[in-house]
């Protein structure tokens, strides 16, 4: 046989089926290596979620709800003082839940209930806070910015003293103290046994916005004029005083501004009356004088008549004369600009519906508008919008003013007029007559007009007594019976996927920072180079474990490997040559170049195994071979085979031909003539000849010995191999450098890969 002769072999890859052909399982290896940290991570996460739910105070959901009169989303009660002309309107849901929500209306239930101030209790789980159990108010008079900044802790040492801070003060009393001026007001016995108090204050303006931040207002649905309060407090007695005390201030502010037209009205009928009841003294007195000094005792029936007539007369005149007042002063309130008007002027006499709708209408819109400025600038659209129509509202309300003065003018010339003509009728009564119906006259119109203004004096003190707010509570308010917050499942499910993520996002950031091979797709996907078969990953292993009695797992696996060789199998009797290599060193090429060997060995087959990696020999201190004589004297012609074959000890068929003295350049030794003599008489005693080489990502050496082997068996050893030697690998193989290209699979199952020359890895010496 000629020692160039290549046996026609078929080398298959060895392939791991995987029974579901699913991607998955192959990406969640590398974490399921690491399940006892997984599970120790979940285990601590849900203890801390434990510790949190015990340490976090609960916060519970108080409700409430208010039912309101709305032109738009219900039907409005009959007023009872409508007999009364005073004008009450149906409330807009959507505005009153501003109205609602609005700073100002919270910052009087904060001021009424002493919220800018809040109590904490110690507790074995940390601070909780109280309401009513403080034994204590504490009044904010002129507070410093350090009050705010740090929580005061309050010691009570008698029923007159109190410790902040470590510093005494008496109770009950205006205090001095270096967080501004202070009052503290014992609201319960204090006695050295009452438990100290953490007090953390709060600018009004803060506890106004944290309260507001937790209040929601809705309605019930879209047809409904019902409103829903809902407020989210730690303390549930807290939160219900809040939410009755807000609906408490909103009916207030709502029959405040309802009364504003009352207020008005009265006021300007009493200083009408207190004109009129001057004049009508002065008439009566007129009166009772000249009946006295004449001896007159009652007119002619014809002077009754006309004085019948003048004083229906004289009637209207006044109404459009009060009128025309109202008029005058509703005038001047539309005119005058928003911010320097009084409060909303009287309309006693007017019965315009439209008018007194569009009064109401442009109340309401500076009312909204109002609100809308303290939250947005003047570049505001809505704030834009609501100006457009409050000078739309203006104009009508300036236009219904003109044309009822108008029309309130004719008819008071008109009543002029007719006056005239009566007095020239009463200038036909006798003289005596004449007079005393002029008095009379006086007397009877003053009398009038002083009984219609005490009338409806009356009906306004009537309606300040009868106002109620166009609202009605539904429910009061109410704590939840359980906290809602925080949810004992969702602690626990936010802190397991916390728990999971911590040591996959370790494992995925170690896997996107290294650089070595860890598993079997890192191969696969960079290089079409076959698996031909894989090693687990064992510590302390030996160094030669294929025997005849050994049935441990590596060994099997090296067994495999010679299967998927096809040695064995067939009755060829041509010589096949291995080449053993890898991309550095460590990566446990020689330990199972000699184990592979020693397993065909054990099928009775001549094997030997060639020591060519002269940079760094070590197979022959394994077995206490001499190396004085190998292959580097067998290239440099100073020896023969028989002076460099050596028997393996316990293996008959096993030789090994140490690498001898380290030759000065070992690429120009191996690119020499006699390599090609020595793979030519080996293969001619030999059936199987192991090549262990150097690695071929560090010296070309390897290169060298190619055209003469058969198959190159190249190792990649997990957690040793860097990524980027694969690129050089697949591009080997695409150029055909070397025959029959596998690669073998190292440690697998590890990322510390171990081999028993480890300790020499990367200690290579170049000349």
């Amino acid at each position: 046989m000629s020692m160039n002769a290549k046996p026609n072999q078929s080398y298959v890859s060895y392939q791991v089926v995987d029974p579901g052909g699913s991607p998955i399982r192959s990406h969640l290896a590398p974490y399921l290596r690491y399940w006892p940290w997984f599970l120790l991570s979940l285990v601590l996460s849900l203890v801390g979620a434990y510790i949190f739910l015990l340490y976090k105070q609960p916060v519970y959901r108080i409700q409430a709800s208010l039912m309101l009169q709305d032109e738009k989303k219900g039907s409005g009660q009959t007023n009872p003082l409508k007999e009364l002309e005073v004008y009450s309107p149906k409330k807009v849901v959507e505005n009153e839940l501003e109205v609602l929500r609005s700073s100002t209306l919270m910052e009087r239930v904060v001021t009424n209930l002493h919220l800018d101030t809040r109590y904490y209790r110690k507790t074995s789980f940390g601070k909780r806070e109280i309401y009513n159990e403080s034994p204590v108010w504490v009044l904010v008079e002129d507070g410093d910015e350090a009050l705010y900044k740090k929580p005061l802790t309050l010691s009570f040492i008698n029923n007159t003293s109190v410790q902040i801070n470590d510093k005494t003060y008496p109770l009950n009393r205006r205090i001095g103290t270096p967080y501004g001026q202070l009052r503290i007001l014992t609201r319960k016995p204090i006695s050295p046994k009452t438990e100290p108090l953490i007090v953390q204050a709060m600018p009004t303006a803060a506890a106004v916005g944290m309260y507001l931040d937790n209040l929601k207002a809705e309605p019930t649905s879209k047809t409904s004029t019902v409103i829903r309060l809902t407020l989210e407090d730690a303390v549930p007695k807290k939160g219900e005083a809040v939410l009755n005390s807000l609906i408490n201030e909103y009916n207030q502010a709502s029959i405040i501004d309802k009364n504003k037209v009352a207020d008005n009205t009265l006021k300007f009928v009493q200083n009408r009356l207190e004109i009129v009841s001057g004049e009508l003294a002065a008439v009566e007195k007129n009166v009772e004088n000249y009946k006295s000094t004449l001896g007159i005792t009652d007119l002619s029936a014809q002077a009754q008549s006309i004085m019948q007539t003048t004083t229906q007369n004289d009637a209207q005149l006044n109404q459009v004369n009060i009128q025309l007042a109202a008029l005058q002063d509703l005038d001047k309130f539309v005119t005058t600009q928003a911010d320097k008007r009084g409060s909303t002027p009287a309309t006693v006499g007017l019965g315009d519906p439209v008018l007194l709708n569009q009064i109401d209408k442009l109340s309401q819109l500076e009312l909204q508008r109002d609100e809308l400025r303290q939250t947005s600038g003047e570049q505001n659209p809505k704030l834009q919008s609501l100006d457009q129509q409050i000078k739309n509202t203006q104009n009508n309300i300036a236009q219904n003013i003109r044309t009822m003065k108008s029309m309130l003018n004719r008819s008071k010339e008109q009543y002029v007029a007719t006056n005239a003509r009566l007095e020239g009728v009463i200038r036909t009564v006798p003289q005596k007559e004449r007079t005393l119906l002029d008095i009379t006259r006086q007397q009877t119109i003053k009398n009038n007009l002083y009984t219609y203004l005490l009338q409806k004096r009356e009906e306004m003190a009537v309606t300040f007594a009868a106002a109620i707010a166009d609202s009605r509570t539904i429910d009061a308010a109410k704590s939840s019976l359980g906290p809602v917050k925080p949810v004992g499942v969702v602690i626990y499910a936010l802190f397991a996927l916390v728990g999971l993520l911590i040591p996959t996002a370790a494992v995925a950031g170690k896997g996107a920072l290294n650089t070595k091979v860890l598993r079997r797709n890192d191969v696969e996907d960079v290089t079409q180079v076959p698996i031909l078969g894989e090693i687990m990953s064992k510590r302390n292993r030996d160094v030669l474990i294929v025997a005849p009695n050994n049935r441990s797992v590596i060994a099997e696996q090296i067994r495999t490997i010679r299967t998927n060789l096809h040695i064995g199998k067939n009755e060829s009797t041509d010589s096949q040559v291995l080449l053993f290599t890898s991309s550095i060193s460590g990566e446990g090429k020689s330990f199972i170049s000699l184990n592979l060997g020693a397993s065909m060995a054990l099928l009775k087959q001549p094997t030997v195994i060639l020591e060519m990696d002269m940079r760094l020999p070590r197979l022959h201190q394994h077995f206490d071979i001499d190396n004085s004589v190998g292959i580097s004297n067998y290239l440099n012609g100073e020896a023969t085979l028989a002076d460099i074959l050596k028997p393996v000890p316990g293996y008959p068929n096993y030789f090994i031909v140490p690498s001898g003295p380290l030759p000065p350049d070992p690429s120009e030794l191996l690119s020499g003539p006699n390599l090609k003599q020595l793979i030519g008489e080996l293969r001619e005693r030999f059936r199987y000849v192991i090549i262990d080489a150097p690695p071929i990502g560090i010296v070309t050496d390897a290169q060298a010995i190619a055209p003469y082997s058969d198959a190159t068996l190249f190792v990649v050893r997990h957690g040793v191999t860097p990524k980027e030697s694969l690129k050089i690998l697949d591009m080997l193989h695409r150029e055909h450098r070397f025959q029959n290209m596998s690669i073998i699979l190292n440690a697998v199952g590890s990322g510390d890969g171990y081999h028993f020359n480890n300790r020499y890895k990367n200690s290579y010496s170049y000349r």
